[in-house]
């Protein structure tokens, strides 16, 4: 008898301690809000991964998981992406698929040389975007290497856009410059005068994860990595730990209210 109220005991005892653990383990589970986030442009988002890089930054985010996928095509306007033209997708994925934000991203001389379709292409854009009950956000484009000047007209450009418009412009132009101001040693683009480099690439994922987490980046380490299919391993961007902390600081300290926010 004294065996079996023994055992008994135990039994009862056991199943207590799995009840409060796991009652307390659920508590201590920090859920993630996942965040669907569609990328519309061109190269200047295609080149080093960059929607890819922003879902694996927010891996380190403690509140949002970013889920992305992208429209993409080389040299592509946004007016393209509109019509259908050039290889675009957007409005297929668009009406089949379910976004929480769409980024969109202009040409790299859309607000130089088509200055009077700018703001009505970006103004047609937002409206589709609202009507699949998405968020438009637009990435603030930069001067190229050789031409640090054109700044002032993209600044300009993308500020009078975002407070007409009422949408959030997310300052890449800005931080390419304040990097070429106080690390002009840092290779902010690639084999040419306009595109992205690692560096470039991980300055603008920094920034589209301050957006979409609100939170510091000091968690987020200097090799960002994906998986593959197999779920194999695979190295999307390695930088020094110097420029990572360097663009990290750069980024979390940088006021994005410059732009409509």
């Amino acid at each position: 008898m004294k065996t079996i109220l023994k055992n008994n005991f135990l039994v009862v005892a056991f199943l207590f301690l799995i009840g409060f653990n796991s009652a307390y383990g659920q508590s201590k589970i920090e859920t993630k809000d996942t965040v669907k986030v569609l990328f519309v442009g061109n190269s200047f988002t295609y080149f080093y991964n960059l929607p890819q890089v922003v879902q694996a930054m927010s891996e380190f985010s403690k509140s949002v998981h970013l889920e992305t996928r992208h429209s993409l095509v080389g040299g592509s306007t946004l007016s393209q992406h509109l019509n259908g033209e050039n290889g675009t997708r957007t409005l297929e994925i668009l009406e089949t698929q379910q976004f929480d934000y769409v980024v969109l991203n202009h040409h790299s001389l859309a607000t130089i040389q088509g200055k009077d379709s700018f703001f009505e292409v970006s103004k047609k854009m937002v409206e589709l975007v609202k009507s699949k009950n998405a968020i438009p956000v637009f990435m603030q484009t930069w001067a190229y290497e050789s031409n640090p000047l054109m700044l002032q007209v993209i600044e300009q450009a993308y500020r009078n856009m975002g407070e007409a418009l009422g949408v959030d412009i997310i300052a890449c132009g800005e931080l390419f410059a304040e990097v070429r101001k106080w690390r002009p040693d840092l290779v902010l683009f690639d084999d040419d005068d306009k595109h992205p480099s690692k560096h470039g690439t991980y300055l603008n994922g920094l920034a589209f994860f301050k957006y979409f987490t609100k939170e510091k980046s000091k968690d987020i380490p200097k090799r960002i990595t994906s998986s593959d299919q197999h779920g194999q391993r695979l190295y999307l961007l390695l930088l020094s730990q110097e420029n990572a902390d360097f663009l990290q600081q750069l980024v979390d300290n940088y006021d994005f209210k410059s732009l409509r926010k």
